[in-house]
């Protein structure tokens, strides 16, 4: 009865999670910038720290199962 909410609540993290580094890693390779009014280096750092951190809810949400 619990796997469906963590199954649901594990792929909707893994996905913001990827698409979060994958976004903030594309921005930082091509020097664009990743927020407006943020240095570089700080949103880079935030995103890259926050995407890992919902990777990291989306195993733990798997390992539950």
């Amino acid at each position: 009865m619990e796997s469906g909410p963590a199954i649901f609540a594990g792929t909707a993290f893994a996905l913001f999670g990827a698409g979060l580094l994958l976004w903030t890693g594309t921005r930082l390779v091509h020097r664009r910038p990743v927020a407006h009014g943020v240095t570089t280096a700080t949103a880079g750092t935030f995103g890259m720290l926050f995407g890992a951190a919902f990777l990291t809810l989306a195993l733990w949400c798997f390992g539950r199962l």
